[in-house]
């Protein structure tokens, strides 16, 4: 009986759910309830594409899989494309360890600083410097002054009326009103934009928004990246980017990148941290995904028909 509706239930998802669905990280119920001695399922993961085994295996014998690709002309690393999947291409341990930590470094402490927006904005307003805040074991609370109204003052951040401050823990005791410890929003942090801030009721940025501009190594870095899927003679120039924070077990639902009026500029994809299962779809969600594992400093890249494809 129960078997009949799981398969039901399947049979209703489309391929790419079902994708999403084999490939999340589930934990054994019969597990302890304390999470951090939860054990994962294991996960059927033969089918999962792996890059940098495709690429020991050509440095070695010079073989690639029948539906893998291979790039040197445009770049000084092995680009590997798919035939099935025009305008889509991977290019395993891109970014040196040195750069990966440096990416990473100011991911977490320069690029959610105002006048990037970060998902914090919405509740809290523009939030400086809350890595080093964190470290310190600071508390944001409300401020008010004696009056009720919002208390002015220059270390304050405005938002919706409300005014915003980190204090030290002693100092949040003697307070009224709302708390969060910034080490609180140091984990729920899930994403920061860089550069031109785009407006999602108009599909474009907006130019009239705060903004400064990608950091001018991280945009020379683009540009290199994006050169196997740019026409020759023409340059990538990255506008805006946005960071995706992952906490373990974080996943992203099927999506397109449609947002943008111009589609005709490559996504440039940079991994970070641990290792991941990327899926790659086609034009519908009925279109059965390719798997492959993303590694920290991987880069992928989509332009043209793969800007069409789902992917997570």
């Amino acid at each position: 009986m129960y078997g009949s509706e799981n398969n039901r239930e399947d049979s209703e998802r489309t391929a790419f759910r079902r994708a999403e669905k084999n490939y999340k990280l589930y934990y054994d119920t019969n597990a302890s309830k304390n999470k951090k001695k939860k054990k994962p399922k294991p996960v059927d993961l033969t089918e999962v594409l792996d890059f940098r085994s495709i690429l020991e295996c050509h440095d070695r014998n010079g073989e690639l899989p029948p539906f893998v690709n291979v790039i040197h002309d445009k770049f000084s690393s092995p680009v590997f494309s798919l035939q099935n999947r025009p305008g889509f291409y991977f290019i395993p341990g891109a970014l040196s360890i040195e750069k990966q930590c440096s990416l990473i470094r100011e991911s977490l402490i320069d690029f959610p600083q105002p006048p990037n927006r970060t998902n914090h904005n919405a509740i809290y307003g523009p939030i400086h410097n809350l890595f080093d805040e964190a470290k310190e074991g600071k508390v944001l609370v409300e401020e008010y002054s004696p009056d009720g109204s919002p208390k002015l003052g220059p270390d304050c951040d405005y938002q919706d009326g409300k005014r915003w401050k980190f204090v030290t823990e002693k100092e949040e005791l003697l307070r009224k009103g709302k708390s969060v410890p910034a080490s609180a929003l140091l984990r729920k942090l899930r994403w920061s934009t860089l550069g031109l801030q785009f407006n999602w009721s108009r599909r474009n940025y907006d130019v009239s928004l705060p903004h400064n501009k990608i950091p001018e190594a991280l945009c020379d870095l683009a540009k290199e990246l994006a050169k196997p899927a740019m026409p020759a003679g023409v340059e990538f120039q990255p506008e805006g980017a946005i960071v995706n924070y992952f906490g373990l077990g974080d996943t992203l639902g099927g999506h397109l990148d449609d947002m943008e009026a111009d589609w005709s500029k490559p996504i440039v994809s940079l991994s970070l941290g641990c290792k991941a299962i990327f899926l790659l779809g086609g034009k519908t969600r009925e279109d059965p995904p390719l798997a492959m594992f993303l590694r920290s400093g991987d880069v992928v890249l989509m332009a043209g028909e793969a800007r069409e494809c789902f992917h997570v």
